[in-house]
């Protein structure tokens, strides 16, 4: 029998650009591919030359990859106008290349039944209700970070909210906003970047699914309370399978990073060293850290008494002390981070608690020392101390800074302090929690397989 009969339905899949919307959900994608159905990855040019070299290796089994958007000749996020100028190109040239080519399989035998797009392309709900198909948005933060930027939405859409907002704990935070002036300038009560993330809740209401990269028992209060809101699923944590269920056939890495990272220097040096005995640094792929709090990071590594290994991306290299070195640290411009995380000599991660580093950081059990910097993070960070209780967050002095005693004394408190025991108990419990998720019959993976099941009948 010809292959393209064989498959359940056809599923068309829309990430944002940046390394954390790709990878989790090319890793759903992954998930979706074991179970009989076809998957097509549409994103930028470039990003696709990237995936389907990775893919030419194997590393993306059966998933095809599209453009939808020549990022290299209309412009990215360093063209004109800077993201919002992106974003603007992106819309008006991604949305109808993207009705084309879904529109390109509808004679075959396996026309596209499904869109799954990244909340923040908020527009791809319209294609899908174009085209009359099924459609699902996919958030790429924590259940919890959204539950708290509903009101937000409400109120940037002059709604009454449907459901009363959840009261998440006591003592919340208050977000921090990144400066992102290329997003165009001040209007009204919320900033540029703000709007831009309520829009992810354009169309909720529509969506036959709205999927999020957590498990349920790790965000239960909050997604029952979503629940009353849309229909929402939790397919996660999106890792691959070999750090969980290894029920996906050579499924071991994410297959796509901004930076080559120096997988083997990260690995022989690792093996060096003593059973957690590291403190993994590493604030993510769109963030880098000012001179004046990267300075405080190193001098807290210099005077800790624990090995390091540190990720410097090129753009950060200049913001390190002068003549920075120690024989207990690696710097690297990049990493293979699971593969890092799970190495059993790392005790401790520093982290800007991004959702995807944190989702990692439980599911493969690293405490971690939580430095947020902005929006989504600073949740992450509280529910990391307070709520899941698998960290430390340092204090920030009246000038807005981690200083290194502080930073030290949480690795220290983290590693062999006594917070560590504790720590290490409610990691065991998450990560088993984690695993049992993906499971054959675990709530995520059951989540897959009614959403597989709908597919089929369409």
């Amino acid at each position: 029998m010809d292959k393209e009969e064989t498959y359940k339905a056809h599923v068309m899949v829309l990430p944002h650009h940046g390394q954390g919307h790709m990878n989790p959900m090319v890793q759903f994608s992954k998930r979706l591919a074991a179970k009989g159905i076809k998957i097509t990855v549409t994103t930028t040019l470039s990003n696709t030359m990237a995936m389907e070299e990775e893919a030419a290796s194997g590393d993306h089994g059966s998933i095809n990859f599209e453009s939808i958007y020549d990022d290299p000749s209309e412009g990215g996020v360093a063209g004109p106008g800077g993201f919002g100028g992106f974003l603007e190109r992106f819309e008006a040239i991604g949305s109808t290349n993207l009705v084309h080519l879904i529109k390109k399989f509808q004679d075959s035998n396996n026309p596209v039944k499904c869109l799954i797009y990244d909340a923040n392309i908020a527009w791809a709900s319209n294609v899908a209700s174009e085209l009359a198909i099924a459609r699902a948005s996919f958030f790429t933060q924590s259940c919890a970070f959204v539950a708290g930027c509903y009101p937000m939405h409400c109120d940037l859409a002059g709604v009454t909210p449907a459901i009363p907002p959840l009261s998440i704990t006591t003592g919340f935070p208050e977000l921090r906003l990144p400066h992102l002036p290329s997003l165009g300038p001040q209007t009204g009560r919320y900033p540029p970047i703000m709007r831009f993330m309520l829009r992810q809740f354009d169309n909720s209401e529509n969506a036959d699914w709205v999927l999020f990269n957590s498990f349920h028992k790790l965000e239960e209060e909050v997604i029952n309370w979503m629940s009353g809101l849309w229909p929402v699923r939790a397919i996660g944590p999106t890792l691959p399978s070999s750090y969980l269920d290894n029920r996906v056939k050579d499924d071991h890495d994410y297959g796509f990073n901004i930076i080559t990272p120096d997988a083997g220097a990260c690995s022989k040096w690792l093996d060096s060293k003593a059973k957690r005995s590291v403190v993994y640094v590493s604030f993510g792929s769109a963030f880098s850290l000012s001179s004046e709090q990267a300075a405080e990071v190193a001098n807290a590594l210099l005077h800790s008494s624990k090995n390091f290994l540190w990720v410097v991306k090129p753009s950060e290299e200049d913001r390190l002390p002068t003549n920075f070195t120690s024989d207990r640290g690696l710097v690297v411009t990049w990493c293979p981070q699971l593969a890092v995380l799970g190495h059993e000599a790392v005790g401790c991660f520093v982290s800007h608690c991004g959702w995807n580093s944190t989702l990692e950081a439980i599911s493969l059990g690293v405490p971690v020392v939580a430095m947020p910097q902005f929006l989504d993070q600073i949740t992450n960070a509280h529910f990391v101390e307070h709520v899941w209780k698998v960290g430390i967050k340092p204090k920030i002095d009246d000038e807005g800074f981690c200083r290194s005693e502080e930073i030290e004394a949480c690795i220290e408190m983290i590693m062999q302090g006594e917070r560590s025991r504790e720590i290490q108990t409610n990691l065991c419990r998450w990560r088993a929690l984690a695993k049992e998720a993906v499971d054959e019959g675990g709530t995520s993976d059951t989540c897959i397989d009614e959403i597989i099941a709908k597919l089929s009948t369409l």
